[in-house]
């Protein structure tokens, strides 16, 4: 190839991705608050509203009371209920990912990651790291996941991520009020050592379905929600800040993050008496050994489901009935643009920024968000939202009717969704477990729809609840329970969507219904292995379940055969003199594929498994359970 024509091949290329980066640029963003002072001047504006709005309802409240004390009859009152006490709930090598993310680039914090020849697990408020390199399975070391010398009661370790030689535990403190962030160093021997904790400022971040934390490259990224007490104390003391964690820390050494000129607001007016949030988006430099974050925060009502592109956070929000909104908040610090939209989403599952240059968003007419067990709940018709990137704006503009494709399905709570290649699947759990005796058990549809046209959908008829949606490349999986018994039925999608075949696991049940407790390891384009926790039927997963087994199955060109199970030590789990986070929220086993050997991640073991003549069974185990104090 000539000079002139590498030239000229290159400089093509390059206005190529410009003219595709600039296709997916709004027309037109928010606008930030000018200044402090006009972002206080709003504030103020609220507060008198909100005051004036109090006034007049308490007016009301003692004139009812005058009232009815002048026409009751002279009985003696019964007792005022008593307010409810809310109770909150709580190298080569290194590049192979043990987690099951939804967006290729876009890592999510989970409870083992690899580092090196190292797996690195974060349970019960420690971490501990054990070495599977060079064919090893032994316990290297355990460190608190905490601040040496602060106190971790009211506090929970969700997450973990690392970023080189940076091991980052994500958590929620009660008694300091906000995110934890907690820094350690790891060297190659798996050794850890803690570097610095910080505290932002946020609301409880948990969600069933959802992780708090991303990490795109060596950037820490957060989704948090702030609530705005207007009624009480200086509104900016909920502002989005950040404070490096010392003995003697107190409030005011938070530092705001986010100045007036980074929060943005549409030209919707606040609710009278509706709850204010500033939803946040955090990201933190992983770069530095001192790390430095910055937050953009957008004002709306409450009510958030959130996903993370490798590009942008996108947040929705919703008022009341179906009046919700969409904002795009770009990664790199760039204004954040949004559009008026109607609907919920179910969970971050129902996005998918596309390579087209639109996002893709199932709803259901009505929903509460995802945080805490929200997610599970919702009521109403489907539909599918597709718009161009472009049509995002400053939040003055809707969507069209016309980017909305009506769906089928709209019925029963616990709606499962997710993308694969072309299509969207998505199915209700129903009540394929439940039957009268004299009836034979009920079939449930499993919904594929092609997202870029939505044009016929297809309804696949599935003897059992559709509990689980997974990708096996370019082909799907889906999981869930006839009676006492777990189905996998193995779905082709070519030109039409097809069942392929099924496999039966006889009195099982999943053993973890986050979406991390599920990994596909391909092998090659039509053959791979399946890993996924499961119970007895009759040993439904709760938060202080115990981990049961590991199923495995191969799957060869859609045909999934059975391959065996690890399963856990029976017997009374080892006293570890747990501190903190004490409850396994997000599940406690893992399949694990590294380097061609198979684990499972099985509370405080880690078994490992070789397959021979097509069966696996157990060849080793190691326990790294911490003595007790």
């Amino acid at each position: 190839m000539s000079t002139v024509l590498k030239i000229t091949l290159i400089l093509t290329l390059l206005l190529s991705a410009a003219s595709q980066a600039a296709d997916t640029a709004p027309r037109k963003t928010l606008a930030p608050f000018a200044s402090e002072q006009a972002l206080s001047s709003y504030l103020q504006q609220l507060q008198a509203r909100q005051a004036a709005l109090q006034r007049e309802q308490q007016r009301l409240q003692r004139a009812t009371v005058r009232y009815m004390a002048m026409t009751a009859p002279a009985t003696p009152a019964a007792p005022a209920p008593m307010a409810a006490n809310v109770v909150p709930a709580a190298a080569a090598e290194a590049a192979e990912s043990v987690t099951n993310v939804q967006t290729a680039g876009v890592d999510e914090g989970g409870i083992v990651k690899l580092h090196g020849k190292h797996l690195v697990m974060l349970r019960r408020g420690k971490l501990f790291t054990v070495q599977v390199g060079g064919k090893a399975l032994q316990p290297v070391a355990a460190l608190d996941a905490f601040a040496p010398g602060s106190d971790p009661s009211g506090s929970w370790y969700d997450e973990m991520l690392i970023d080189g030689d940076t091991v980052v535990v994500i958590g929620y403190s009660y008694s300091r009020g906000g995110t934890e962030i907690g820094l350690f160093d790891i060297d190659a021997d798996g050794k850890l050592a803690y570097r610095s904790t910080y505290h932002l400022r946020s609301n409880d971040y948990y969600s069933s379905r959802n992780y708090a934390s991303r990490l795109v490259g060596s950037k820490l990224v957060f989704y948090t929600p702030l609530s705005l007490n207007l009624h009480r104390g200086d509104p900016f003391d909920g502002f989005p800040a950040l404070r490096r964690w010392r003995p003697d820390a107190v409030p005011s050494a938070f530092k705001r993050i986010a100045p007036a000129t980074r929060i943005y607001r549409t030209d919707d007016e606040v609710e009278p008496g509706a709850g204010l949030i500033l939803h946040t988006v955090t990201v933190c430099d992983l770069a530095r050994r001192d790390m430095r974050c910055e937050a953009t925060a957008v004002m709306g009502p409450q009510g958030r489901v959130f996903y993370v592109s490798g590009e942008s956070v996108f947040v929705w929000t919703t008022r009341r009935g179906s009046d919700s909104g969409v904002f795009r908040l770009p990664l790199d610090g760039s204004a954040p643009s949004a559009l008026k939209v109607a609907g919920a989403p179910v969970d971050q599952f129902s996005f998918l920024e596309s390579v087209d240059g639109h996002l893709n968003v199932l709803l259901r007419a009505e929903g509460q968000g995802d945080a805490m067990w929200d997610s599970a709940w919702g009521r109403g018709d489907l539909a599918l939202l597709r718009v161009p990137l472009t049509s995002f704006s400053d939040g003055r503009d809707s969507a069209p009717a016309s980017s909305y494709t009506p769906l089928p399905g709209g019925g029963g709570d616990g709606l499962q969704n997710r993308y694969v290649g072309s299509y969207l699947l998505y199915g209700n759990p129903g009540n394929a477990g439940r039957r009268k005796a004299d009836q034979a058990w009920p079939r449930q549809p499993l919904y594929a729809v092609r997202w870029a046209d939505a044009g016929t959908v297809q309804a696949l008829s599935l003897p059992h609840g559709v509990e689980r949606i997974e990708a096996l490349g370019n082909d799907a999986v889906v999981i869930g329970a006839q009676g006492k018994d777990l189905h996998f039925s193995s779905i082709r999608l070519g030109r039409q969507a097809a069942i392929a075949t099924r496999y039966i696991r006889a009195d099982a049940a999943q053993g973890e219904s986050r979406s991390h407790g599920f990994f596909y390891k391909p092998q090659t384009a039509s053959e791979g292995m399946i890993g996924l926790p499961i119970l007895g039927a009759d040993e439904r997963p709760g938060r202080n379940s115990s981990a049961a087994s590991v199923l495995y199955l191969r799957n060869s060109g859609l045909q999934l055969t059975q391959l065996g199970a690890l399963a856990a030590r029976p017997g009374q789990a080892p006293d570890d003199g747990c501190r903190a986070s004490c409850v396994d929220w997000y599940g406690n086993a893992r399949p694990l594929f590294l380097q061609g050997r198979v684990f499972a991640l099985l509370g405080y073991e880690l078994v490992e498994g070789a397959l021979k003549e097509g069966k696996i069974s157990e060849v080793r185990r190691v326990s790294y359970a911490p003595a007790a104090r």
